[in-house]
Parts: structure tokens; sequence; C-alpha cells
């Protein structure tokens, strides 16, 4: 703790010199001399960050050049597809390699340095090589995660005015075939924007149409040599939509300098990186956590990294435990929604495996409750490894609360400490202080920088309920200098004149010996004004007794006290979520309100299972 609290010092005290000295891990064609210059206080004029402005690079030399040249046979990425069988692994010299190759061959479609491709790729190989190409050409890349509809494509494609995409015939989810160019093709037939397509013919053969290009056929024999784009710290790296949890979409912009230092040094301080790690992120590429500790933060380090296509459980609840045996994973990142599915199939899927060579485990997307965090602990960490439940968002580009391994403490409940550089502060939400707001106080490397095309929302959305800080929009308070993360602002429940947040609520219910998960929200109430509704997903082969509200209600009361306790139950088959874990409870919140028609929810494009809020109504119309 000494060492943390020396480096802390340090890093908030002068931030500018701090991170001006850490940017010397980052490869730089011209290396900055100026640090940080900023204003976040809308009186004062136009709302901006700028880090290492001075600065020249291209981020791909720090990922790829580097450690081709240092330990080219070194595997860089390990692909695991959804058949045991189908593997592919690409040394650093190999993916540099192909990453020149796709280089080329998007300047022979005609696209140049500034210019935006937008990808809706599955989890393959393409993808990484593909987005980097983006990177060592200097165009920015916009990810969009390839399980939402057609329609949600073609909004965020014409948000962006993109004139390529990048997309593959086909992705593979639940042994299942998933026609990726059908839902390209009918986005684009509404976004006129899009001119060229290229299409990866990824385990099946499709026809192409005269706009359409063949990844194959253009990559193949092009040379495997392509000079990186020199480009401004400040100029955009990519575009980013959030997951619309809390509403529509925003496109996040990250510039190139500051957020690869970011997700470089996050990365290796936050799990701890060694040379002879085997690390496994399991998000998603279409999501921020892809970015930058799947994609970006790994290779900047130059570890060996696992990329999985397919889901946790299947064929069987076993999948991750079997990948984590056959490659001797050291470091594991997940999210809460993935633990408590796993811990909800049952210990027996873990008892034949030996998982004795994770070191770390770390949390991502949403407060993790503590009895998931328990579980995970105790029966995938055998009480050995240390666990870092993490806090950050889109606009962090990089975590920016957790116990740092060998420094902190690991503790159920907390996300621990600000990372070096991160001055968070809680300010008061509410006339009666029971909710605050967390806030940072100033600058770091990775935040975004604005919204695309909309810079007033930007300002608005992160610098105005309290000037010259950034809101998170989450609540937090302090448990012994560590930090408890409560979850939205908007997430809180007014009972009887109590203001009570619906992470605390729900880590309480899910104590309950029959509750897996649990998701609450405000329900009209002929008395109190607003009882608690809760939403209930019972453990496998359990079932809903009389008595579970009673029961429910007598944890919450040894959890929190007489002032929490439901009043409205509905046990469910499963909780709306985006692909990236986190409950929309919005979605809840309209429904008990009295929405019942799927139009009047909104935006429910990043849903992962939007087939639950049909049974979710009939199960508030008809009980």
């Amino acid at each position: 703790m000494k060492n943390y609290a020396h480096e802390y010092a340090l890093s908030v005290n002068n931030p500018s010199k701090y991170w001006l000295e850490q940017s010397s891990n980052i490869a730089w064609s011209k290396t900055p001399t100026r640090g940080c210059s900023y204003n976040w206080e809308s009186t004062k004029g136009t709302i901006f960050t700028e880090w290492f402005a001075d600065g020249e690079l291209n981020i791909t030399v720090s990922c790829l050049d580097k450690h081709a040249q240092n330990t080219p046979e070194k595997v860089a990425l390990l692909w695991q597809g959804e058949q045991s069988d189908n593997v592919h692994t690409y040394t650093y010299k190999q993916l540099l390699e192909a990453v020149c190759q796709c280089a080329h061959m998007l300047t022979n479609l005609g696209i140049k340095t500034g210019d935006i491709i937008a990808l809706f790729m599955p989890m393959i190989p393409e993808t990484y090589i593909a987005t980097l190409a983006c990177a060592r050409i200097g165009a920015v890349h916009s990810i969009i995660f390839s399980g939402l509809s057609a329609h949600a494509l073609a909004t965020r494609l014409n948000d962006l005015k993109a004139q390529t995409l990048i997309t593959a015939a086909s992705a593979v989810r639940n042994g299942k075939n998933i026609p990726l160019l059908d839902s390209a093709r009918q986005a684009r037939a509404c976004s006129p924007s899009i001119t060229k397509t290229v299409v990866i013919n990824h385990d099946e053969q499709s026809s192409l149409e005269s706009d359409e290009y063949n990844w194959h056929t253009e990559i193949n024999n092009l040379p495997k040599t392509f000079e990186p784009v020199i480009r401004h710290a400040e100029d955009a790296l990519f575009i980013l939509y959030t997951s619309g949890s809390t509403g529509k979409p925003k496109g996040l912009v990250h510039t190139c300098g500051g957020y690869i230092l970011y997700a470089s040094m996050t990365h290796k301080q936050v799990f701890d990186i060694q040379p002879e790690d085997v690390y496994w992120c399991t998000a998603d590429i279409g999501w921020i956590t892809g970015h930058s500790y799947g994609l970006y933060g790994p290779l900047s380090n130059g570890c060996t990294s696992i990329l999985f296509e397919g889901v946790p459980t299947y064929p069987q609840p076993d999948r991750y435990w079997q990948i984590i045996q056959k490659y001797r994973v050291t470091k594991f990142y997940t999210a809460p929604t993935v633990i408590r599915l796993l811990a909800q199939a049952g210990t027996k899927w873990l008892e034949p495996y030996d998982l004795s060579s994770l070191k770390i485990l770390g949390s991502v997307g949403e407060p993790l409750d503590p009895t998931s965090w328990q579980w995970y602990h105790t029966h995938v960490g055998k009480n050995r490894c240390h666990i870092v439940d993490t806090w950050w968002q889109t606009e962090t580009g990089g975590v920016m609360l957790c116990a740092l391994p060998g420094e902190h403490k690991t503790q159920a409940g907390t996300v621990g400490q600000p990372f070096y550089g991160i001055k968070p502060t809680l300010v008061s939400a509410t006339e009666d202080r029971s909710i605050t707001d967390l806030c940072i106080t100033q600058p770091w490397p990775g935040i975004a920088r604005t919204i695309f095309n909309d810079h007033d929302a930007y300002a608005k959305t992160y610098f105005t309920a309290h000037s010259g800080m950034y809101t998170s929009g989450d609540g937090a308070f302090l448990d012994h200098d560590n930090y408890v993360i409560t979850g939205r602002i908007d997430d809180v429940l007014n009972v009887s004149g109590h203001r009570i947040s619906s992470a605390e609520i729900e880590g309480a219910i899910v104590k309950h010996p029959t509750c897996a998960e649990a998701a609450v929200v405000g329900q009209p109430h002929p008395i109190k004004g607003e009882g608690i509704a809760a939403f209930v997903v019972l453990s496998a082969d359990c079932i809903e007794t009389a008595k579970l509200l009673d029961e429910i209600n007598l944890c919450l009361r040894s959890c929190i006290g007489p002032i929490a306790k439901v009043d409205f139950l509905y046990v469910v088959e499963g909780l709306p979520k985006t692909r990236s874990g986190k409950v929309m409870r919005r979605i809840l919140r309209k429904i008990v309100h009295g929405t019942t028609d799927i139009v009047g929810l909104g935006d429910i494009s990043t849903l992962l299972n939007p087939e639950i809020i049909s049974e979710i109504i009939n199960k508030i119309i008809h009980g």
C-alpha cells in the first residue's frame, strides 16, 4: 500500500508530468512535450480535453511492430472457434503481416486517412486484423456489435455517414450460423452513404453483389509490409456507440495517443501482466471492454491473448472451464452476468477441470454482488486468486476504480480504490444527500473527447450537473476507503420518502438461496406512491413457493432495514440485458408504469434477449 500511496500521490498532484513520464512506454514517432490542457467549465468556453497535443504516433507500432521485432514468434492471438478443433494462432510477426496486407487492401479500395470505416463483425481473427489495419492507415474505425438488428445497424451507419462497411457472411452462435450479410444488406439499403462492402466468407460461401468485395480475393498476394501512417495524438482512433442502456446510443470518440496509453497501462497494472501470461477477456469486440482489454491493451503489452467465438453455455455450461484448462489461462476477465449464469448452472460443471493456472479473476460491466463474488472467489479461484472488480465506462476508455493486485486487499461488494491519475469525488445528487454522484475532478488520458457530431450533448451529459467535474451518472459511497458502486443515479427508488439504490436491494435479494438474479424498479403504489417491484430469476431446479416474497423481505430487512420491502414480486425466466451484460431497468420501469406496447419501450436494439420482454409484459398483465 505504501507503493500505491506514493505513486498515486505523484499521479494526481502533477498529472501532466506523471502521464508524460508514463507515455515513454508508448512508441512515438514524435515524443510529446505537452501534457494536458482542458476546460470542464461551460461558463469559461467550450468543453474540451487534450493530451500530448504535440505528440505523433501510429498506435499499431506499439501493438505490433515493437513485438514483431523483439518477440516475433510469440503467440499474439489464439483464436478458439465454437467447435473445439477450430483453432488458429497468430504470432506477432504473422499478425503484423496480416494487418499490413489488409491495410493495402483498404487503400486499394480508395480508403484514405481520416475516413470512417464501419465493421459489423463476429469474434474472428479478421475482426482484429481489420481493426488494426484501419489504425495502420489512419482511418477511424467504428465497430458495431454483430448481434444488433439491421435497423440498429442502419441507425449507426447513418449517424457515422460511413462509406465502407466490413462484415462477414455469418457468425456462429449456439451451433447456428447467424446470417450477418443479410442484416448488413438490409441496413445498407437504408444507409445511402455506404458505397463499398467487404465480405469475409466465414464458414460459408455466398455470392456477392456488385458493390461487395470478397476479403480473401482482395487481400490475396498483397505485400506483407505497410508503412504506418503517422497521426497526431488527438486525432480520432475510433468511434464506439454506447449500449443504449440509458436511451439513444451515442458515438463516443476516442483519440490515438491518450487512449492507447491509458488502455495499455491499465491493462498491465490491473492484471499484473507478465511475459508468460495467457490472458482472456471474454467481452465482444463490439463493446469498449473488447476494445481496451480484448484488443489494444493485451497487444500493446505483448502478451498472448485468447479470442473466443462462442457462448459460455454451448454445447454445455463447462465451455469456459474447458478453455481455461486447455490453454492454461492465467488472467481471466468476464462480466457479472456470465458469473451468475455459470453459478446458476452449478459447480458440477467446474469440478472435472484443472483451473490451477488462474492467478487473477476480473469482473466488468456492473457491480458484482457479494454472493456472486464469493462464488467466483471460492469455486473458480479456489480461494487463492486475486479478484479485481472494475468500475469504468465506455466514456472513460479504461479502468477507473479497482483493487490493484499486490497493492489492495480484495473485498466483496466493493470496486476498490482509484487507478493512478484518477481523482474521484462524491457529490450530493439530492437535497437529503442520501444519493451521491460519482464524479472525477481532473482529466485522465483515456477520456472520450466528444460525442460524434454532437459536442453540445457531450458537454451537457457529462459536465453540466457539477461544473468543473466529469459526472459519471453512477452513484457510489465509501466503505472503509473502498468505493461501492450503487448503479446509475436514475436507478434509485423513492419509497415512502426514502431513496434506496436498486443495486443495494438487488444484492440483498440474491442472498436468498433460490434467487440467481434480480432487478428492481419503482412501481406505482396506492399508499407509498412508489413501491418496489422485484423481477427475480430463480436458480436451476428451484421453483417459486408461496413463501418466497416473505423470505425475500426477511433478507431485505436483515441487510438494509425495514424501509426496504418488495411490494410486487415477478418470477421470470430472464432479465432484459444488453449484450455487454447490463440490465435495462428502464424497460422494466416502463412496463410496470403501463407500457405494454414494445414500440413504446424505446431503443431495444442492443438487447441480448428481446424475446424476454413479451414474457415480462404477460407476467405483469396476467400475473
